[in-house]
């Protein structure tokens, strides 16, 4: 049997990209919505991300038999960059530039997924300052001890250290 597999590379990479493309536009709807507070917004896009996150599980499975199958007929199988490397030079076409910029996207969307999780960390940061304040009543209180004064002062600036 004898796989065409440039066409089936092109079309993973095209699946790929069609995923990417719709996960960055999810992502920046969070971005705005986290930035927003819009919890609502949130919440109706989980069945959007569920989708993407069923895509993308479809997208790893074809590229697992892909590599299987490449194995078998004694081709690399350890990725499909080694795959694309191995088929003869005018069967590559485009591949090895839409693999690079697959794995660029990838890192971009990495990038923006942190930028994502930065600013969530940041609100519950907020949030649990705000809610100190009122259960103290913006007053400093005692982590360990009883009863003890807060001692506000840094013992690397403060001389009485």
């Amino acid at each position: 049997m004898h796989t065409p597999w440039e066409a089936e590379i092109a079309q993973l990479l095209t699946d790929i990209s069609t995923v990417q493309d719709e996960i960055f536009i999810v992502l920046n709807q969070k971005r705005e919505m986290l930035l927003k507070t819009d919890l609502e917004g949130l919440s109706a896009l989980a069945p959007r991300d569920e989708d993407l996150i069923a895509r993308l599980q479809a997208c790893l499975k074809r590229r697992e038999e892909l590599l299987t199958e490449a194995q078998q007929e004694g081709l690399p199988g350890d990725s499909i960059r080694s795959l694309t490397g191995a088929l003869p030079p005018n069967r590559r076409g485009d591949l090895p530039q839409r693999l690079m910029q697959t794995g660029a996207r990838a890192r971009l969307l990495q990038h923006q997924s942190l930028t994502n999780w930065m600013v969530t960390q940041w609100a519950l940061i907020h949030l649990s300052q705000l809610i100190e304040i009122i259960a103290t009543g913006g007053h400093l209180q005692p982590t360990y001890g009883e009863r003890e004064p807060v001692n506000a002062s840094g013992g690397l600036v403060d001389r009485a250290a």
